[in-house]
């Protein structure tokens, strides 16, 4: 059966990539692509992520082709365990430790020293490197298959929309894949959380799928740089940090959309939190949880921003959400995507 992207009607095959389900054998032939200096688009529990081998800087290189991303923002290294993490970090202080034993595998990336075989490519020349163990058993078994650390940013083309499907990798990063392992849906829906945890530093870097308030349970209470501002360098420190980024192609204004005129809605697609009072004459309408549910609502953000991009709309007029909880990571991710 030809697999879809919501939105544009074509077949998986003529938009590019090659779309595999995830199994042994595919697995198996991923991991060897990755040893080989391939490109391998997979799933995590956050987002689906562009993998190369992260000790191999000519396979890294090709990440930052395929996205246009650019070369001073630096990429997260996935792991599978202690053994592998000790070949990418130089040391893990005591309370990064902490955050391994309660929250790894999971979506939280962790800022550490970077060891001398990381090469300058994966930290955008910075001496840390971020690290993360994916929950996701599709990416622990294709890193296990590799056999190496895998350097992954999301799987799209740099400062879109983040691809929770296998779909929205083909439709944007087409044939500059090697391969797509295809696991369906994303479950989290949004990317990892990320904490600097060196130099004697601790402070939150992105806001993502673990919530500030599990993380401060071990940390205590969080710095928040998670826009770099004047005091410090202007480059980022972690991927995300951005002003303009998961954005669509499609304007996007943070709204509430009972305050938008009838006039104004006809050529707008309405991105709601939950059922709003009034949606009449909007062109399209995604409703992110009915409920007000924000595990829900993040993992069903990016998916509807697609749906609503593909449409050929004017706007995107988009509900502000809670600032609580997994709230602060799609309020930043829709303030990102309608910065101009």
């Amino acid at each position: 059966m030809a697999r879809y992207f919501r939105g544009d009607r074509r077949p998986a095959s003529e938009v590019g990539g090659v779309l595999v389900p995830v199994d042994a054998e595919s697995l198996a032939r991923a991991g060897a692509l990755l040893r080989a200096g391939g490109l391998v688009a997979f799933p995590t529990e956050t987002v689906y992520g562009l993998g190369a081998n992260a000790l191999d800087a000519v396979a890294v290189a090709r990440i930052f082709e395929a996205k246009g991303r650019p070369a001073f923002d630096p990429l997260i290294v996935h792991v599978t365990g202690a053994a592998m993490l000790a070949t990418v970090v130089r040391d893990v202080p005591d309370l990064g430790r902490r955050l391994i034993e309660r929250f790894w595998p999971g979506p939280l990336t962790l800022v550490l020293e970077k060891s001398e075989a990381v090469p300058d490519i994966v930290s955008a020349g910075l001496p840390t490197v971020g690290v993360r163990s994916p929950a996701h058993p599709a990416a622990r078994a294709l890193i296990e298959a590799a056999g190496v650390p895998v350097a992954a940013p999301s799987a799209n083309r740099f400062g879109g929309l983040s691809p929770t499907r296998a779909e929205h990798v083909a439709a944007q990063l087409g044939d500059a894949v090697d391969t797509i392992l295809d696991a369906g849906p994303t479950a989290h829906g949004i990317e990892s959380t990320i904490v600097l945890v060196a130099g004697g530093l601790l402070a939150l870097l992105r806001h993502g799928a673990l919530p500030l308030e599990l993380l401060e349970t071990v940390t205590g209470p969080l710095p928040d740089a998670t826009t770099p501002g004047p005091e410090r360098a202007s480059l980022p420190l972690a991927p995300g940090q951005l002003p303009a980024h998961y954005a669509p192609r499609t304007p996007l204004c943070i709204v509430e959309p009972e305050s938008v005129p009838l006039a104004e809605r006809t050529r707008a697609g309405l991105l709601a939190f939950r059922r709003p009072v009034d949606e009449r004459d909007y062109a399209a309408v995604r409703v992110l949880s009915a409920e007000g549910d924000l595990r829900e609502a993040a993992a069903a953000l990016f998916g509807a921003l697609h749906e609503l991009d593909a449409l050929g709309l004017e706007r995107i007029d988009a509900q502000p959400v809670p600032q609580t909880g997994v709230g602060r990571a799609i309020a930043d991710r829709l303030r990102r995507a309608a910065f101009r």
